[in-house]
């Protein structure tokens, strides 16, 4: 199949790797750009764990001045990708929900105790749940910080739009609701919500699917589990 990749460029390349290693074709068309905040202040503390929610997340902090102090700390990361991505970076003692910010949380009331000290979230400027809260609610004190931003695209890559335009596209993979939503607004206004007919999008969760509302696909078919394993399974389908 011909597909789209959507993901920054920093999460694209493997995504872009394993499909072509299946047998499609795939073109990086990132709607989100990532910047690191290295001027953010991570406060000096005797952290339980550190909480990553994203592999941008694992990124900036493993690339932050504070990174010596924290490689020994205890990670709990949101999935597989998260995961991979704080043992790159150097963490030493990574382990992974599999899931989602609920499955973390859950995660985190199983490994960690509230009097045992803080925990440091890595988090971007926009965040999908609330992990702080649902955590504090069970007594634990959570420290989050911002290390890094999204920024969105206004406008459609280039290669997209072409390849839309001509009719040479089978499928669009999203991974964020955030993402699905900009790509619907600059579909719209490069004029091309009809090339979608023929377009099947997959997405990682019910909320990225939800967050296609406006525009019309052949199809759209929804992981069973957050993982980029479980969406790529969709295309053998």
């Amino acid at each position: 199949m011909r597909l789209l990749v959507t993901r920054p460029d920093e999460d694209a390349s493997a995504t872009i790797a394993a499909l072509e290693a299946a047998g499609h074709v795939a073109l990086a068309a990132p709607l989100l750009t990532i910047h690191a905040l290295d001027e953010a202040i991570v406060p000096d503390e005797k952290w339980q764990a550190v909480l990553i929610t994203s592999a941008n997340g694992a990124r900036a902090i493993g690339t932050h001045a504070c990174f010596a102090a924290l490689k020994s700390v205890p990670v709990l990361a949101v999935g597989a990708a998260s995961a991979e991505a704080a043992r790159d970076m150097g963490f030493s003692s990574v382990v992974s929900a599999q899931g989602n910010v609920e499955t973390l949380t859950q995660l985190a009331l199983l490994r960690l105790r509230a009097e045992a000290g803080p925990l440091l979230h890595v988090a971007g400027s926009v965040t999908a749940g609330d992990l702080k809260g649902g955590l504090e609610a069970q007594g634990f004190s959570v420290v989050r910080v911002v290390l890094y931003e999204a920024v969105a695209s206004d406008y459609l890559p280039e290669v997209a739009r072409a390849a839309l335009e001509g009719g040479r596209i089978d499928g669009v993979l999203f991974y964020s609701p955030r993402t699905a939503a900009r790509f619907v607004t600059l579909v719209r206004a490069a004029g091309l919500e009809r090339s979608l007919a023929a377009v099947t999008a997959y997405c990682l969760s019910r909320p990225v699917a939800e967050a296609l509302d406006g525009v019309t696909f052949c199809d759209i078919r929804v992981s069973d589990e957050p993982t980029q394993a479980a969406l790529l399974s969709l295309l053998g389908n």
